[in-house]
């Protein structure tokens, strides 16, 4: 009987655990978006300073394509796209500032890894850039050809997997390199123009941006080795799947508001007047897509409006309105034989 007894003290403690645990789970559900409502602004952590991606200019006001998926999630929630605070950080200090809470969205430059994925708390919320790891030298190295770099001294930024890539590269094409790391962005680039070390690697966006900032740009060459994937995801604390779909659908919603030709000039017209139901559907005015996100109806159309499409946001800060002429390659609409696809809004 006392056996008995315990056995039934055993299964209602078990029972009470799990019922506590449900409890607490359905209390965090929402709590990211529920607290940036309330203070009224959202913490994005951004890049150290990398042109094109995130930048300030002369009165010290941000922009840059990872700026403006800030500014995207900013008009999803607030209808007003500049309701965002901005923390720049390096490399080491990103994962710390999203897992502690000091941001509620990393929109930099970071690979989608499995480890990353598995093991940090955090969640990848979509590609916004495919990128790929290359190489930066000064042409005064006489050097055409990644396979000409045996021995050569790297600066690499601390906190990346640069190295593990460069040095997987490296063994498979029996070379040898001397690695030098760094803090920031900017303090292996100053290296390499004050001749501490031969080559720089990073992602080729990275490369590009920086080479911008160089006394002489034109003295240095991008070689055309790709040596790595590194899809650019923006990320959130694993946890809470609400503020997850709001940042993952805002990204979504940019893309397929260039595959269907939705524009920050058209878009206020066309919520008079959408014929088109994939159109009216996106933006709000048919279906139950910002109901079903905890959002605005007009969400999109603030998106679009304040920001843009994901074409324009690329072409303004990356592509042929910017100092980088980038050309889109991978990061086009899979429609034109690129890799960006957006889900159906349906």
């Amino acid at each position: 009987m006392k056996k008995e007894n315990n056995l039934s003290t055993l299964a209602l403690s078990v029972a009470g655990l799990a019922l506590a645990s449900l409890l607490s789970t359905s209390a965090m559900a929402g709590t990211t978006l529920d607290n940036i409502k309330k203070k009224g602004f959202i913490q994005c952590g951004i890049s150290d300073g990398l042109p094109g991606f995130s930048f300030t200019d002369a009165k010290g006001s941000f922009h840059g394509f990872d700026v403006d998926v800030c500014r995207a999630v900013s008009a999803a929630i607030f209808g007003d796209s500049e309701k965002v605070r901005y923390t720049q950080l390096t490399a080491k200090e990103r994962f710390t500032a999203l897992q502690s809470g000091e941001v509620d969205l990393l929109s930099r430059s970071t690979t989608w890894t499995s480890s990353r994925d598995g093991s940090m708390g955090i969640l990848f919320a979509g590609v916004a850039y495919y990128d790929g790891q290359g190489f930066l030298v000064n042409k005064k190295l006489g050097v055409n050809s990644a396979k000409e770099l045996d021995g050569a001294t790297f600066c690499i930024q601390a906190g990346t997997v640069t190295e593990l890539n460069l040095a997987d590269y490296f063994r498979a094409n029996g070379l040898k390199f001397t690695p030098i790391s760094f803090d920031t962005s900017d303090e292996s680039f100053k290296a390499l123009e004050s001749g501490r070390c031969d080559v720089l690697t990073a992602d080729q966006s990275q490369l590009y941006g920086q080479r911008l900032k160089l006394a002489s740009p034109d003295d240095y060459a991008v070689l055309p080795e790709v040596i790595s994937k590194e899809p650019l995801t923006t990320a959130v604390r694993r946890g809470d799947e609400e503020w997850y779909s709001v940042v993952r659908w805002t990204q979504i919603a940019m893309l397929n508001a260039e595959e269907l030709g939705v524009t920050s000039a058209n878009v206020k017209d066309l919520t008079k007047g959408a014929k088109n139901p994939d159109v009216a559907r996106l933006l709000g005015v048919e279906g139950s897509l910002g109901k079903d996100l905890n959002l605005p109806n007009d969400w999109v159309v603030n998106i679009v409006a304040q920001v843009g499409n994901y074409g324009e946001s690329f072409e303004r800060n990356l592509g042929t309105g910017s100092d980088l002429k980038i050309k889109r390659g991978l990061n086009a609409l899979w429609s034109q034989g690129g890799l960006q696809y957006g889900p159906p809004v349906r």
